[in-house]
């Protein structure tokens, strides 16, 4: 940094700032001169003197440890005794530090017992008659000094008793005694005990005995005859832990009698006011001699009961309140109590608080001649009073401009001898707090170093514009102005507020130039230029429009500008004030403006929620400008609202509602439409009137099924299209009435002997009418006038049995089933005729047969029953087989239908014995069987396909050859062959049998064919070869075989090679 002497005429920006304390001299230790010093020039100039400081990294000094108090332990077997203070602070410059004790400012010199380390002090051999005291460290750097909080040291000592023997203490027995221990001199907080006679018996305290901490005497309630003996006092000082014990003191009973009974007397009591902290432990002695031993209680006069924090140790007479509060304190009374009498001693325990601080002054940046109040303000019990230091130093006020006032200081025209560390102490008598702060007192030149004018201001014909003039200067001066080199004319269009800037309205092109803003205080003179340029406004040429549009259509809204040419552009849209961020908003808004005064944008494929206000923004360096265009968006009407359904009968219900949005298109008609528990969705309805027109806002709607709820929904027709449904109504049930629809598909028949079984379709609910719903079934027999009925009352019945041993088997019956609910009974279906339960057959058939066919088949015959409609009709044949490895009950079943005398049984096993039985059955059941007979089957067919399969064409020919199929030991002889041949995959195959194993074909070849080769015995079909799939040929010849990877030759002088497909 570079300090220099400055003539007040020359006008240079400066930043001045003293850091002094009283006059000119900053209150730096000896040996530390401050960071900024003027130089000799400015020293003896007669000009002002000021320092010039740009100091953005320097820092006053703040405290980051301060001292706290010690106790120091005397032990003269210690030789070295020392004890250290700490102290540190932050601060640029690094502060020095001082120390000073008792008020008095200590010189750690060379030799002395006194030395630094930092801000440490280190205090050796000491001495506690010399260094006993208050002790407080000093910080200071250039900005100045602050002062610690203050700490003490103090000296923990127990000397020993100075007498070695005490005379005897005679009582009667009864009587109360008090034993002295009278301590030695001591400092530090000691603790009492008593040895009774000889180490390590000591005394017990109980209701009968007492030891006093606070006077160390033992005191005994009433005397016994084990309590004579010697008593020594032993006193313990818990800082330094040593101990001392005093001399024994004889208790002896006195021989001339027993004291009698008397009233407490208390010895032991507390002060009539103790001064309690906040949050500190309170404890309050109370004993009393008397005879008998007397009890101690204790309570609070004004009948508060104690916290449960509170300890009443009453045996050994203490109370004891931790973490006292502000709510603890009152007057206490102790009260001893025997049966001769009472005795009451009455305390008051007064709540004290040190103060602590609520509002800290902060440190703060004042121009010079400005004013300064700062605010201190501390809590406490008692009420804090308050001090304020300088530099470390009291402040007491010499001038008057300098007032301090219930905590708060002023000062008021603020010089650079103000500039110092400052501090608010708050006390009262438990202890003191501190707060530091700031005072910097600026004197600065004008400058424009960080607030240039902007070197470029455009402003619009016709617009206004506000030119900021901000230099830093302190204290503030007087602004001018200029115009190119002339001083600038104010008018009632150009004017210099009070701020110093400079404001133009209704500009125009003469308005346009550099323009010069000019800052003086008594420090100097500063300048800063800029120029403003006046440019053609922005129009908009594009008039406000209201644009009518239908759904699904697109629109094009426009944007066009005039402007200036020199300045560009940028377009902004808004829908309904919301920005529109064009490529979102699913889409359908796009630029399409182009030209560089255009900003056009269209809306695709319009929706109604589109309609509103559109907002083109257009925006230059200079001005903005906005124009909005309603978009009003025609659509389908939107849905009715408040549907009711005011009336419903069995058939009808009347319907009201309100017409929704028509979206810019009057309503033509209305549609409404139903939907029950039964039906698909919603139906359209027949409604009076028919046809609904737009202005109607009620219908009735017909044709509805009786006792059935319905929920109704409207929908409105405009010009463009119908619009969405209306939330549909609550639902709303039909009136009941007697039913109108019966049972379909009245029939039956069978059942058990004896039983006419008549089955029907139940009636749908829907149909039903109304609650209570049943059948009413009728029936006679042929040739009967009479009508026998049965009401079934279930409506999801379907079956009605009637059993009657006069019942003849297989006898018409006529038949009709009608319905009815509460309401009454409703119609009958038509009449249809229904036979009875008829009889099983009575006859097992005869002339059983069995044949085996092959492996897997078995043909079985036998002879008819007579086939008539007698009342042991046959309807058919059931086939009842099983193997000799399976027993009669799990047979299988095979029926036949009608008169069928044979048939045969497939999927049986071959080489194996079954067993067969036959027996006619009706609706009743099966007749007796027939005798069982054995058939056993003929052995499997070959196992092994043909292999080898080779195949040539020659003249629409196709000639297949193949190897001899050999049946194994347990299949059947080969007998020959199947050759199974089809034009394509889903053609039904063309079978040709042989004996042997070649076949030909006499096959055009211009086709594909596909062929399979089985063989075949009397067990029935082997299995087959290889699908063959022999290809159009385009020549006269081919050969090939049934390989997976066949090659195929032709005859001619061409030779070409395939792959034939193949399948299994």
């Amino acid at each position: 940094m570079q300090l220099r002497f400055l003539h007040p005429l020359q006008f240079t920006t400066l930043v001045l700032a003293y850091k002094n304390v009283k006059g000119s001299t900053p209150p730096i230790p000896p040996g530390h001169g401050p960071v900024l010093r003027p130089s000799p020039p400015l020293l003896t100039s007669p000009s002002p003197s000021w320092l010039l400081s740009e100091s953005s990294v320097l820092q006053s000094p703040v405290f980051t440890k301060q001292p706290g108090s010690i106790v120091y332990p005397v032990d003269s077997l210690e030789k070295n005794r020392e004890v250290v203070f700490s102290c540190e602070a932050q601060g640029s410059p690094p502060p020095v530090y001082r120390w000073k004790l008792n008020g008095t400012v200590i010189s750690p010199k060379s030799g002395s017992h006194y030395s630094l380390s930092g801000g440490n002090l280190r205090i050796s051999h000491l001495n506690k008659d010399q260094d006993a005291g208050t002790y407080q460290c000093l910080a200071s750097n250039s900005f100045g000094t602050i002062v610690s909080r203050e700490a003490s040291l103090t000296f923990a000592y127990l000397e020993s008793f100075k007498t070695h023997r005490r005379s005897s203490v005679s009582v009667r027995e009864g009587q109360g005694v008090v034993l002295l221990c009278g301590p030695p001199p001591h400092s530090g907080d000691l603790m009492f005990s008593w040895i009774f006679n000889e180490y390590p018996t000591f005394v017990k305290q109980d209701t009968r005995r007492f030891i006093s901490q606070e006077t160390g005497n033992l005191y005994i309630a009433k005397v016994e005859p084990s309590d004579v003996g010697n008593y020594t006092c032993v006193v313990t000082n818990t800082v330094t832990k040593t101990r001392v014990q005093g001399p024994p003191t004889p208790l002896v009973l006195r021989s001339d009698g027993v004291m009698g009974e008397y009233e407490p007397k208390i010895e032991v009591q507390f002060p009539e006011v103790v001064h309690v902290a906040k949050g500190s432990t309170v404890k309050l002695e109370c004993f009393a001699l008397g005879n008998p031993v007397p009890s101690i209680n204790w309570r609070r006069v004004d009948g508060v009961p104690f916290a449960r924090k509170v300890d009443m140790r009453k045996a050994s007479g203490v109370l004891e309140i931790p973490y006292f509060q502000q709510e603890d304190a009152g007057t206490y009374e102790c009260v001893a109590e025997n049966s001769r009498g009472m005795n009451t001693v009455k305390g008051k325990l007064s709540f004290y608080a040190p103060p602590h601080l609520i509002e800290k002054p902060q440190d703060v940046q004042k121009p010079i001649d400005d004013s300064l109040v700062w605010e201190c303000k501390a809590t406490g019990k008692p009420k804090p009073s308050y001090r304020w230091m300088k530099n470390g130093e009291n402040l007491e006020p010499a001038e008057e401009r300098i007032q301090v006032a219930n905590g708060a200081l002023s000062i008021s025209r603020l010089t650079l001898s103000d500039i110092a560390m400052y501090q608010c102490v708050a006390g009262n008598k438990h202890g003191e707090v501190y707060s530091n702060a700031e005072l910097r007192v600026i004197a600065v030149a004008p400058d424009f170093s960080l607030n240039q004018l902007r070197s470029q201001t455009l402003v619009k014909v016709g617009g206004d514009v506000l030119i900021e003039c901000k230099p830093k200067m302190s204290p503030w001066g007087v602004i001018s102005w200029r115009k190119g080199s002339e001083p600038l004319r104010e008018s009632n269009r150009v004017s210099i507020l009070d701020s110093g800037n400079l404001r133009i309205w209704n500009a125009t092109k003469s308005d346009a130039g550099l323009y010069t803003c000019v800052a003086r205080n008594q420090f100097g003179v500063a300048s800063s230029s800029g120029s403003v340029t006046v440019k053609e406004p922005t129009a908009i040429t594009t008039p406000a429009s209201t644009l009518d549009v239908t759904v699904g259509e697109s629109v094009v809204l426009p944007c066009q500008v005039s402007h200036d040419p020199s300045l560009e552009l940028k377009f902004t849209w808004f829908f309904n004030e919301q920005l529109i961020h064009f490529g979102s908003h699913g889409g359908y808004f796009e630029k399409v403006g182009g030209q560089h005064s255009a900003g056009d944008i269209m809306i695709r494929n319009i929706q109604l929620r589109h309609a509103g206000k559109y907002t083109c923004a257009v925006q230059t360096k200079v001005d903005s400008i906005s124009i909005a265009a309603d978009l009003v968006v025609r659509g389908p009407p939107g849905p009715p609202t408040s549907i009711h359904v005011e009336e419903i009968t069995d058939t009808t219900a009347s319907l009201s509602w309100r017409p929704g949005p028509d979206n810019h298109s009057p309503i033509t008609a209305y549609t409404i439409q139903a939907r029950t528990p039964f039906s698909l969705g919603w139906q359209a309805v027949t409604t009076v009137p028919e046809v609904v027109g737009g202005r109607r806002l009620t219908a009735t709607v017909i044709d509805l099924s009786p006792w059935v709820e319905y929920e109704f929904r409207v929908l409105a027709s405009n010009a463009i299209g119908t619009g969405e449904p209306s939330k549909p109504s609550k639902q709303a049930r039909t009136k009941e009435t007697s039913p109108k629809v019966t049972p379909a598909n009245v029939s039956g028949g069978g059942g058990s002997r004896s039983e006419l079984v008549i089955t029907w379709e139940p009636v749908p609910e829907e149909l039903q009418n109304g609650p209570g719903f049943g059948y009413v079934v009728a029936f006679r027999p042929h040739g009967a006038t009479g009508w026998m009925q049965a009401a079934v009352p279930s409506p999801e019945a379907s079956r009605y049995v009637f059993k009657n041993e006069s019942i003849q088997p297989f006898s018409p019956f006529h038949v009709k089933v009608g319905v009815y609910n509460n309401e009454g009974e409703g119609p009958f279906g038509a009449v249809t005729t229904i036979y009875s339960a008829e009889e099983e057959p009575g006859r097992a058939p005869t002339r059983i047969r069995a044949k085996s066919l092959s492996a897997s088949e078995i043909e079985v015959s036998w002879k008819a029953l007579p086939w008539n409609a007698s009342k042991r009709r046959v309807l058919g044949y059931e086939l009842r087989y099983w193997s000799r490895s399976e027993r009669e009950d799990t047979a299988s079943v095979q029926r036949t239908v009608g008169n069928q005398t044979s048939t045969i049984i497939r999927g049986v096993k071959g080489s194996t014995t079954y067993y067969i039985s036959v027996r006619a059955y009706n609706t009743a059941g099966t007749g007796p069987p027939s005798s069982t007979v054995n058939v056993t089957t003929k052995k499997p067919p070959p196992s092994q396909p043909p292999v080898k399969v080779m195949w040539n064409t020659s003249n629409s020919k196709i000639i297949l050859n193949w190897e001899q199929v050999k049946a194994l030991e347990n299949e059947s002889e080969v007998t020959g062959y199947k050759v199974l041949y089809k034009k394509n995959r889903h053609s039904r195959p063309n079978v040709m049998e042989t004996n042997t194993t070649s076949v030909e074909l006499s096959l055009p070849t211009d086709e594909e064919y596909i062929i399979q080769i089985k063989p075949f015995g009397e067990g029935g079909e082997g299995s087959s070869s290889r699908q063959i799939t022999i290809p159009r040929i385009p020549g006269p010849n081919a050969i090939g075989s049934a390989s997976k990877v066949s090659t195929l030759s032709a005859l001619s002088t061409i030779a070409l090679s395939f792959t034939a497909r193949t399948s299994l």
